[in-house]
């Protein structure tokens, strides 16, 4: 068991023994609750960008996920007659 100090500005240091445990390093999130018997339950939390797609971003991905003509005659070759990429 390790002692952790609350500072006056409520941060908390963890241990650097128990972050190397967990293999943590660098800045992490953490999600953090309380449990029913009061304990302070951290819990390592992915963050990742997101990124909000403008029509023309989304008509960027339409056009590259299209097959060009070598490959859809290797597929419809594959496939067989009655095949088509279009919906």
């Amino acid at each position: 068991m390790e002692l952790a100090k609350l500072s006056r500005k409520g941060q908390v240091s963890i241990p650097k023994r128990l972050l190397r445990a967990l293999g943590l390093e660098g800045e992490v999130y953490f999600l953090v609750e309380l449990s029913p018997e009061g304990a302070i339950v951290l819990r390592p939390a992915g963050v990742y960008p997101v990124e909000i797609y403008s029509q023309a971003r989304i008509q960027e991905f339409l056009e590259e996920d299209q097959l060009n003509p070598k490959e859809r005659e290797r597929l419809a070759r594959v496939l067989g007659e009655g095949w088509s990429d279009r919906p």
